[in-house]
């Protein structure tokens, strides 16, 4: 074990030497003793947390910090602002990594997969966890790219609070504001990090602009920039009205001082902050009564007098109830203003107790956890990330998912530093943990410690619901909120290099859909192809490229196809019949129903019954008659693609006595299609938003280029020296863009895409399209 060790800490420099902890006290010591030549200690995270000299803290301790001290936290941002660097940043002056790492070099900690270093962008989500001044901080970086939304998606589902970076010249872009619409979905609090202050165009008043006017958000004020662009050096706590300057010699960052402002030496930078400060209390006191009746009453003469700390839990508060977000500025990538970003998390994100759950109440202290995401390692199986709500957990202990309603045991129990793990004897409520041996447990699934926990809960949830007055479902009150997945745009086939491989292929693909629920795979009835459907171009590379990496094969993809929908534009009536004998048992149904166009959007089919027909309609057969209006609705007559917004109202059901349900569903089904066929058909395509922005040399021929695209422009924004141009394009004209744009602009322009909605092909397009796939039928 010991050979191991230090093998693990020559080679993995990044690496904190956790993996001791299992052994005794006598052992770790007479171990750091052998190993202090290779393993320096003066720094204070580079070992065992809390490990200084011969001071061993308890374990338990270390392992499982009192709640007030957790802090759960996500890096969310658009694509290329800065979060793995900012990650990396925090981790270095955490002291869990030894050196900085640069996702241009491609030796980051949280970006550990080969398709992530070599295009330097971050596609899965990564966790890690860290100590900063006392606090444990459980830290997620996540995806800043469209087609991996749903990464961030289910880690903001666990966490709770999040730090959005902004790149300080582009201010709010498009993926920034759909996640920050993620994170007001589940609630969460958050602070914002102007980032790249250093780079030319950097305009720190333009970003908190774009905050306020299109994340409609209050932005808090606590620090101001010395300097923008190439001049900034450092930044000023409006909070202390200190000056934060970093040292130019030091190459890391580390070495910074905090200087008051003086009137002697500061006149101009104290009158500034000064202002910025009494702005600050004055939008502090109208967002939270407590603080102002302390301002009105105790400082109304003086606002210097007030006392930094007042002010400091006076922002938590508000940070909290979310009417209002803290701002901070620095530059990851030059070493400034990483350590204030820390302290601000510890000190105005909230720990898990500060987060009100209303199903804790009902599990006291059982456990209660949520899987939120699955990964595959060769070696270990399954690895189940979990959030724990309430309880304790431990390996080799057994829990029940109530999702898959199994009983499952946890064979070991792990802290989660990037794609290395450290192995621990127990976690507390509060945590996230990484556990091996779930074998079945899947992204969204609840967690509980016994069925009979479970149920116990349950009662108590239904007794609150009696004394409240609610009609709520009992099972869906235990669940824990999963996570929607969105429908997939693109797909293609997938073929393996000889049919001996097809399991292979199979096996690499439910492993890949049981990480990624984004990811969808379909069996083509007529082909007997398999199908793969993403989100997105580079969605579908990704997953092509890591079944080539990860499970060895060479596979082949066919041409990639957008995801159609198909629609009706008149009401039809259909009738039929289906009079089967099967042995000795005659099976004879007749169907009678009417297909409408509706105008809301609506991805099922609305199904209603006539009177007649729902007063003695039994429920088997009312859901022998649904599951044929749904499997009928899956291909549509046009393209085989799913039917959308349309309304099936059944008139007349006559079933023989003695007819099996399956031959209902069949006769409904046929029904359906028939009326489906009589009508007038609609080919419904994907719309995207799109954002473009380009220099201003290169803006007309991006906008000749869209409108070859059928693209629709709605405005053209200015930011800094850039144009943004904002606008609708077919996702169908969109593919390969990516490569067109970068040839137009030589390189300088960048673009992001996110599903609108469906609309209607016109008549000239949808006549191209069907005589271009004529004589094919592709499912999705």
């Amino acid at each position: 074990m010991f050979s191991n060790l230090r093998k693990f800490g020559v080679n993995h420099k990044k690496i904190p030497i956790l993996h001791v902890n299992n052994m005794c006290c006598s052992k770790i010591r007479a171990y750091l003793k052998r190993l202090k030549p290779r393993v320096p200690l003066g720094r204070s995270y580079s070992s065992l947390p809390g490990l200084v000299g011969n001071d061993i803290k308890s374990l338990r301790s270390v392992i499982s910090p009192p709640i007030a001290k957790i802090r759960n936290i996500g890096i969310m941002a658009h694509i290329d602002a800065g979060k793995t660097t900012t990650t990396e940043r925090i981790l270095y002056y955490s002291g869990y990594t030894r050196s900085l790492g640069d996702v241009d070099d491609g030796d980051t900690v949280t970006d550990f997969m080969a398709q992530e270093r070599e295009r330097g962008i971050t596609i899965q989500s990564a966790a890690v966890t860290f100590d900063w001044k006392g606090y444990r901080v459980n830290l997620i970086d996540t995806p800043g790219h469209v087609d991996f939304t749903l990464e961030v998606e289910r880690c903001l589902r666990v966490l709770d609070g999040a730090v959005a970076v902004f790149d300080a010249s582009a201010g709010v872009e498009a993926q920034t504001v759909t996640v920050w619409r993620q994170a007001d979905k589940h609630k969460i609090p958050r602070i914002c990090f102007l980032n790249k202050m250093d780079k030319t165009g950097a305009s720190f008043k333009y970003a908190v602009e774009s905050i306020r006017e299109k994340l409609k958000a209050k932005p808090l004020l606590l620090q101001l920039p010395l300097g923008e662009g190439k001049a900034f050096k450092g930044v000023v706590d409006v909070v202390s009205k200190e000056k934060l300057l970093w040292n130019r010699q030091s190459e890391d960052g580390k070495d910074f001082e905090r200087k008051p402002l003086l009137e002697m030496s500061d006149a101009e930078l104290l009158k500034e902050t000064t202002e910025a400060r009494n702005d600050l209390i004055e939008q502090v006191a109208d967002l939270d009564d407590e603080f102002a009746d302390l301002v009105l009453g105790e400082f109304s003469e003086n606002f210097d007098l007030l006392p930094a700390e007042k002010l400091q839990t006076a922002i938590h508060r508000v940070t909290l109830a979310q009417t209002a977000v803290p701002v901070l500025c620095g530059s990851a990538l030059k070493n400034k203003g990483v350590q204030p970003l820390l302290d601000a998390i510890t000190m105005y994100l909230p720990s898990p107790e500060e987060r009100n759950y209303e199903f804790l109440q009902w599990y006291k202290d059982d456990l209660c956890a949520l899987a939120f995401k699955v990964l595959h390692d060769k070696q270990r199986g399954p690895l189940v990330f979990l959030r724990i709500y309430s309880g304790i957990i431990k390996p080799q202990s057994a829990i029940y998912n109530i999702n898959g309603n199994c009983t499952e045991r946890i064979s070991r129990l792990l802290l989660p530093f990037a794609d290395q793990h450290i192995e621990i004897p127990s976690l507390t409520a509060g945590n996230i943990a990484l556990t091996v041996g779930l074998k079945h447990t899947a992204t969204g699934d609840t967690i509980v410690s016994s069925k009979s926990s479970a149920l116990a809960a349950a009662r108590r949830a239904e007794r609150e619901g009696e004394k409240k007055h609610r009609q709520n479902n009992e099972a869906e009150r235990l669940l824990l909120a999963g996570v929607e997945i969105p429908e997939p745009v693109f797909f293609c086939t997938i073929e393996p290099p000889s049919v001996a491989r097809q399991p292979d292929l199979d096996y690499a693909l439910k492993c890949l859909q049981r990480e990624d629920p984004s990811l969808k795979v379909k069996l083509d009835p007529d082909s007997g192809q398999t199908v793969l459907c993403g989100m997105g171009e580079l969605h579908i590379e990704i997953i092509h490229d890591r079944i080539k990496r990860e499970y060895g094969l060479e596979t082949y993809l066919g041409p990639l196809q957008v995801a159609y929908r198909e629609t009706i534009l008149n009401a039809v009536h259909a009738t039929d019949t289906l009079d089967r004998t099967v042995g000795d048992k005659r099976h004879l149904v007749t169907v009678e129903l009417e297909v409408k166009p509706i105008e809301t959007s609506s991805v099922v089919p609305v199904i209603k019954y006539a009177a007649s027909v729902s007063e003695d309609l039994p429920k088997v057969s009312q859901e022998a008659v649904e599951n044929g209006i749904h499997s009928a609705c899956l291909q549509g007559p046009l393209l085989g693609s799913p039917i959308q917004d349309v309304a099936i109202t059944l008139h007349s059901l006559v079933i023989h006595p003695g007819t099996s349900t399956t031959m209902i569903s069949a006769c409904v089904s046929r029904c359906v299609q028939k009326a489906l066929k009589k009508a007038d058909k609609q080919v419904l395509e994907p719309l995207m938003n799109l954002e473009v922005t380009v220099t201003r040399d290169y803006l007309s021929p991006v906008l000749a280029d869209l409108a070859q695209r059928r693209g629709t422009i709605q405005e053209i924004q200015t930011r800094q020296e850039n144009k943004i141009v904002i606008g609708f394009v077919p996702l169908a004209e969109i593919m390969g863009y990516s490569t067109v744009l970068r040839t137009l602009t030589s390189g300088s322009a960048t673009f992001a895409l996110e599903l609108c909605n469906y609309q209607a092909m016109n008549p000239q397009d949808q006549t191209t399209l069907l005589s271009r796939r004529s004589g094919l039928t592709q499912v999705l």
